[in-house]
């Protein structure tokens, strides 16, 4: 490759990540302080990018110079959006995941692809008993929040209604992405074992809140065999009108999955690699994603697809789940 096709090369890479609305000579325009004519002079690669101007554009997109090169090395960039993040502010988090999943949808054509340790976070905002015990264990068991740490846990004191309105706003983005979600039995356990420890720690305020958030998990795993059934994803309560894009949901008994979301918009592949509980690593290296894709996609060809089909192993699959979400009621 010469400079020129090196230079096209790199630019042709950022277009694909940038939403259809916008410039890619707007972009550098304002990046780099220069005219639109420079600026389209750059792109075609008439006019020789600078050290110092590669530096910002990589940086401005996450790129790395072995990647804008296509040197052969084993080092692969990653983004840390949180790693100069003192304290998490949970409304906050929520609004991060909501931008993302807009961006997502910014483009025509795009694609999930979930393997999952847990449940997607969102999919615990689908109703608000659910949502307020979850925002309030992870505020107070794991980000050690002083306004949380001597309160019981109490429907009727604690709603977090904001973030609440954020999950409900998160899932209807999520809901409008094609998607692939490869689950198995463990997939409730940690929200299972957080339930079970709050019980037998007395930090539910009284008996019914205990009742009221078994049965919002309950309704949410109603919900979610629905939405497999029908292949499709919508909110609680909506009508055939309104559903969304397609689902399709594995399950894998032997795969232990690791909460890592792949992304396909047009042309362009990002990973997602969470780390700390909240915290998540992003790459839009070309090598790691189609490694990360192609082994996806080998778990999938040993799973057991159980949306739009196999109700038997649906069935079976959701009744095992609930069965130990009542167990909780003991």
């Amino acid at each position: 490759m010469t400079a020129i096709d090196l230079q096209q090369y790199l630019f042709s890479v950022i277009k694909g990540t940038l939403p259809p609305h916008v410039s890619l000579a707007d972009e550098l325009i304002e990046m780099l302080g220069v005219s639109a004519d420079s600026a389209y002079r750059r792109i075609r690669g008439e006019k020789p990018l600078t050290l110092f101007e590669m530096k910002l554009i990589c940086e401005k997109f996450g790129l790395s110079l072995d990647k804008v090169l296509q040197l052969k090395s084993d080092s692969v960039v990653f983004q840390a959006p949180a790693i100069n993040r003192q304290n998490l502010v949970f409304p906050e988090y929520l609004k991060e995941v909501l931008e993302q999943l807009r961006y997502f949808n910014s483009f025509k054509e795009k694609k999930i692809l979930y393997l999952c340790k847990d449940l997607p976070i969102w999919q615990f905002y689908l109703y608000p008993e659910l949502a307020a015990f979850k925002t309030f264990f992870w505020s107070k068991t794991l980000l050690n929040q002083d306004e949380f740490s001597h309160k019981q846990f109490s429907l009727a004191e604690i709603s977090f209604q904001e973030c609440f309105v954020l999950g409900q706003q998160i899932n209807n983005e999520y809901n409008q992405i094609p998607s692939v979600e490869l689950w198995n039995r463990e997939s409730i356990h940690s929200t299972l074992s957080q339930i079970e420890y709050y019980r037998d720690a007395g930090i539910f305020k009284t008996r019914n809140d205990l009742e009221t958030v078994i049965n919002s998990f309950a309704q949410t795993l109603d919900h979610l065999e629905l939405q497999a059934e029908k292949g499709v994803k919508f909110m609680p309560g909506s009508t055939d009108v309104s559903y969304r894009s397609s689902m399709q949901l594995y399950i894998n008994e032997v795969v232990i999955g690791s909460n890592t979301i792949l992304a396909e918009m047009v042309s362009s592949k990002m990973a997602f690699i969470t780390y700390n509980v909240f915290s998540y690593l992003i790459t839009k290296d070309t090598r790691f994603n189609d490694s990360a894709f192609n082994a996806f996609n080998n778990l999938v060809s040993r799973s057991t697809l159980i949306s739009g089909t196999g109700e038997k192993d649906r069935q079976k699959f959701f009744k095992a789940l609930r069965e130990k979400v009542h167990a909780l009621r003991t």
